[in-house]
């Protein structure tokens, strides 16, 4: 059974989160400045020491520095002998690196068949139109068997689906051009934004996010230090047993992109949703994921996906993984998913402007009260590094609001160096595993390959009809040369007379000014080499011709 955490303490006060409560997902809200990012490194930290894997996203770039065991200051040790809260022992946690650029940790993927058209009309912004067309394009793609890997392969399946929209239509409905166009521009917009870097192969796999490490054993030269043994991260008070792997996405620049940070950030989740198996209650999570600036995930958020994102909080529970939601004001989250969250970190509110005094009376409304606090006054009133605290007991009850100062963390506090950084990516458990983009056949590749083999093949049949439309004109020009010679025989046979009349409307005569009138024989046969192109046509042309040029001699 795993020791509570404590989180945060003032005198007597303790607040501990109850490992095995605290899949019932959290909140930590407070205006910028006010040590959020502080409660973050020390709820991460503790539950990597208790062998819970964590996932956080570093916005501001400063969350690195849990990698590295860290060091009191003197203005922190004063700091904390005015609050009478205890020095922190230095630890390091285990870190893996990840960055959806791949350029300050290992590189993120998802496919684009993966990631699913809901998500995708979301980063793209796309109309209720636009997403039906969308939808309909990955499910033409699925029908016909075409892999949407990345942003080429749906690409070319617009393109596909545009160029061919009236034999879609009646099976699948209107394919819209304009659509088509709307979300060729989107998707343009996300490549230019370095979304194209996200989408390929290999995919991550979510396995990799949850993973421990057991502290290499200590030499017996040098007996472990009083506490612990020493891991190989450099924490000199290291636990025993295995310590979870801190997973850290570099946001920094992600952010640049808001609506691709928080569509990926949901994607993960619901990857953890759809993955992972139904495991009940635990002693401890196997997962604690915190969404940084979680307001970006609701802010002009269509009512499907916020419906996906509270069913996605309500039913991960069982799955083993918390969510922590940070954001500056509490009224950027929607109350359904506001009602799932029981542990609660309340940092300083600034009551400036209207929306600021209705977030502090929400937030105030929201948490359990304490008869000898209002709580109400004192958000406004709170100190950076203190805040109100109110965790679920064992009975699974909100306890009572406490005004406390969170506890600092023992790994260091601040960004890590270049050096540091890559001695992390170097030495990762998954190192190598990602780094190399992988491109096998897929939608583009396939439609490629058959617009080829369609303009060879209409090559081919436009140089069959030239050469068919020669072969013809030869024909017709031989058969009227042997009709003329039929006539001259039949005109010496008979001596001329009616046979030269006969001769004139059966094969043609040429006038005084030298114009040719075809006749019926003629225009019989080229009838019927307009109309016979095959060789068994040119066969019954020759066998007519045959007899009546027989018929000639005969006279």
């Amino acid at each position: 059974m795993s020791e509570p955490i404590l989180v945060a303490q003032h005198g007597v006060a303790e607040c501990h989160l109850l490992p095995a409560l605290a899949n019932r997902h959290g909140l930590i809200t407070g205006a910028t400045g006010t040590g959020k990012t502080i409660t973050l490194q020390t709820l991460a930290e503790n539950f990597s020491k208790i062998g819970v894997p964590v996932f956080m996203a570093d916005v501001k770039g400063d969350l690195t520095g849990i990698s590295q065991a860290g060091s009191v200051s003197p203005k922190l040790a004063q700091i904390l002998a005015e609050r009478g809260l205890a020095t922190p022992t230095p630890l390091a946690c285990p870190t893996t690196l990840w960055d959806v650029f791949g350029e300050q940790g290992h590189p993120v993927r998802a496919t684009i068949s993966d990631f699913g058209p809901l998500l995708l009309a979301r980063m793209l912004n796309l109309n209720d139109t636009q997403a039906g067309v969308l939808n309909m394009v990955f499910k033409i793609a699925d029908d016909q068997g075409l892999l949407l890997l990345d942003l080429k392969d749906l690409r070319a399946m617009l393109q596909h689906v545009g160029d061919n929209a009236s034999q879609f239509t009646t099976e699948y409905g209107n394919v819209s051009a304009a659509s088509i166009g709307a979300i060729q521009r989107g998707l343009l917009q996300i490549e230019q934004q370095g979304g194209d870097k996200f989408f390929g192969e290999p995919m991550l796999d979510i396995a990799d996010f949850m993973q421990t490490v057991t502290p290499a054993p200590t030499s017996p030269a040098a007996p472990a230090p009083q506490g612990g043994a020493s891991a190989p991260w450099g924490g000199p008070a290291a636990p025993t047993s295995g310590q979870g792997v801190i997973n850290i996405l570099s946001a920094d620049k992600l952010m640049n992109a808001p609506r691709l940070y928080a569509t990926f950030l949901l994607w993960l989740l619901s990857e953890l949703f759809e993955t992972l198996p139904e495991v009940g209650d635990l002693e401890k999570p196997k997962l604690v994921f915190f969404f940084d600036e979680a307001h970006l995930l609701f802010k002009d958020a269509p009512a499907a996906l916020v419906e996906r994102i509270e069913l996605v909080v309500r039913l991960v529970r069982s799955k083993g993984v918390g969510v922590y939601f940070v954001t500056q004001n509490p009224l950027d989250i929607p109350d359904t998913v506001l009602g799932q969250l029981g542990n609660r970190v309340q940092h300083a509110l600034r009551a400036f402007t209207p929306r600021d005094q209705k977030a502090v009376k929400s937030a105030a409304e929201t948490m359990r009260a304490n008869p000898g606090l209002d709580i109400a006054t004192a958000i406004t009133e709170l100190g950076v590094g203190e805040a109100l605290v109110s965790l679920l007991d064992a009975k699974g009850r909100p306890s009572v609001t406490e005004r406390v100062y969170v506890l600092p963390p023992g790994s260091q506090i601040g960004p890590i160096t270049p050096a540091q950084r890559q001695a992390l990516l170097q030495g990762s458990l998954v190192a190598g595993v990602y780094e190399k983009l992988v491109d096998r056949e897929s939608a583009y590749e396939k439609l490629k390959g058959r617009a080829v083999s369609s303009a060879d093949t209409a090559a081919a049949a436009t140089g069959g009809r030239s050469m068919a439309d020669e072969a013809a004109a030869a024909m017709r020009g031989g058969a009227a040369d042997a009709a003329r010679g039929a006539a001259q025989e039949a005109a010496g046979a008979a001596g001329g007379g009616l046979m030269d009349g006969l001769k004139d409307v059966l094969f043609g005569s040429t006038g005084p000014r030298g114009g040719r009138r075809p006749g019926l024989a003629e225009a019989a046969a080229g009838s019927a080499m307009r109309s016979i192109g095959s060789a068994v046509g040119r066969e019954i042309v020759r066998g007519v011709l045959g007899s009546l040029l027989g018929g000639g001699r005969r006279r």
